[in-house]
Order: structure tokens, then sequence, then C-alpha cells
């Protein structure tokens, strides 16, 4: 089954997208799917570890080192 996801409006300013399309380019990713990298960078900075779905359906954390 697809993966649902979440729209948001986000309004930021001209440099800061200027700068978010910047690294996407060089990175060779959407930048829908570098904003989405950089907010997972960030919680993770945070120590807020990632939900990911086990075997059952339920969510567990995501272990570290596992790919």
């Amino acid at each position: 089954m697809a993966e649902e996801r979440k729209s948001i409006l986000l309004r930021i300013p001209p440099d800061l997208w200027e700068q978010i399309n910047g690294l996407a380019q060089s990175e060779l990713r959407s930048v829908n799917a570098q904003m989405e990298f950089l907010l997972r960078e960030a919680l993770r900075a945070r120590g807020i570890r990632e939900k990911v779905e086990g075997s059952t359906g339920e969510p567990r954390a995501k272990e570290s080192g596992s790919s």
C-alpha cells in the first residue's frame, strides 16, 4: 500500500528557498525530498527517533545502524 503523505503550505523567504533549491540540485534531490531530508536530520540532531512500521503494523522506534 502506498505511503500516505501530509501536504502543507510553507512560506519561506526567497533567499532560504534559493539555498534549499541549490542544495537539492547539488545532491540530486527534488526540493521536497531535500526539505524532508533536512527536517529528519534536524529531528535526529535533537534526539527524536524516527518511527517505522513493525511487522505487526504497530509503529516502533527505528533501530540505530539499521538500513
